[in-house]
């Protein structure tokens, strides 16, 4: 049965697109997709609300209607429901999170907690008015139910106890499927070629990511590196600084076209992961479907979303990660790694037909469901 579905995305730029994108290209349901230029995050949770409405009353005035609403994080949805034509007040809804506002890490150095709390009631608040949440991860809802539990016991009065019972009760874990190129046989041969390809920004790690590559030039370890990923106007001063000591070790850098990355990705004969915060790790997945070897913490959402392959995780050092990668880089020198059933599997899981499929499953499965919240 295909569906009329409302999605609206108020930052749509990064994974948001390309998740609204990948889904709705392979979807059997119907979408009208409102969006906003994926910037100016704070704003957008502000104003998106207000702006959806408002565009929502014009297109219901001129008669058309829809099956059910979607929606990020990045929406106040309980706004954005009270100010709509009471048509779209009566959708099924469903809010799609990301990330959430209540568990990134502090910068470096700062003697506060700059997080503005506001963001996270808005993530509540949006949570309590959808019929059903999803998540790209079970870490991501895990954190964030954790971390909403502290919240509200701060609060001085008049505390919703059963809030997180709430929201967990309406959870789902719906991870967005992956495009990646596939690998047809073996890399030529060459030097150990490691891919980094993550935002360049502290929570991901570059400092650690740095000073491993340092400590494996100091053992004399023949390799090249990409680091790639999306680059913001002010990036951590280790990227300046690597890029002059990494020298002609260095086989790309800064932020790629698609057809570039994809590049990148066949190329690579490891892809690592310094993270200290990630609610998914798609660029890692996307690596793995195309060939690469995974190194990445044991922890955040890659146990999840990798398994438990020891092979697969180093220790959080730079020793530590450079070890794994010398060992790698002896067995590169001996003929090209090995790519695994493991990874066809991890591929399997995560391609986007499959994820639409599942996606649009459950989309139909809320609407079967006795009366969720906009049709009572």
């Amino acid at each position: 049965m295909s569906l009329r579905l409302l999605a609206l995305d108020a930052y749509h730029g990064g994974s948001h697109r390309a998740l609204l994108r990948g889904w709705q290209q392979r979807s059997r349901h119907a979408f009208t997709v409102l969006t906003l230029p994926g910037r100016r995050w704070k704003w957008r949770m502000r104003h998106a609300a207000i702006t959806f409405a408002d565009a929502l009353r014009e297109r219901v005035a001129a008669g058309e209607r829809w099956d059910a609403l979607w929606c990020t994080d990045m929406l106040s949805l309980a706004e954005c429901v009270g100010l709509s034509p009471a048509p779209v007040q009566r959708l099924p809804r469903i809010a799609y999170f990301h990330e959430n506002q209540l568990t990134f890490p502090p910068r470096p150095g700062e003697a506060h907690d700059p997080r503005d709390l506001h963001f996270a009631f808005t993530n509540l608040t949006t949570c309590l008015a959808a019929d059903e949440v999803w998540w790209n991860s079970a870490y991501n809802r895990d954190a964030f139910l954790e971390a909403l539990a502290a919240l509200l016991a701060r609060m001085p009065d008049h505390a919703p106890r059963d809030a997180v019972a709430r929201v967990r009760a309406r959870s789902r874990v719906a991870p967005p499927g992956i495009d990646a190129p596939r690998r047809h046989g073996p890399r030529p041969p060459g030097p150990l070629r490691i891919l980094w390809p993550h935002r360049w920004e502290h929570d991901k790690g570059p400092a650690l990511l740095f000073a491993a590559l340092a400590e494996l030039a100091a053992r004399g370890v023949d390799f090249r590196v990409s680091v790639v990923g999306q680059r913001f106007r002010e990036a951590p001063v280790e990227f300046a600084r690597a890029r002059l000591e990494l020298g002609d070790r260095i086989d790309r850098w800064g932020h790629l076209p698609r057809v570039d990355y994809e590049a990148a990705l066949l190329d690579a004969d490891v892809v690592l992961s310094t993270a200290r915060h990630e609610f998914f790790g798609i660029a890692v997945l996307e690596a793995v479907a195309a060939g690469c070897l995974p190194l990445v913490p044991r922890a955040l959402a890659y146990p999840e979303t990798l398994g438990d392959d020891p092979r697969w995780f180093h220790d959080g050092t730079a020793v530590g990660i450079a070890d794994r990668l010398t060992a790698l880089a002896d067995a590169r020198a001996r003929g090209p790694l090995a790519a695994g059933p493991e990874r066809e599997a991890i591929a399997a899981a995560h391609a986007w037909p499959a994820r639409a499929r599942a996606m649009d499953d459950a989309v139909a499965a809320l609407l079967a469901s006795p009366a969720p919240l906009g049709q009572v």
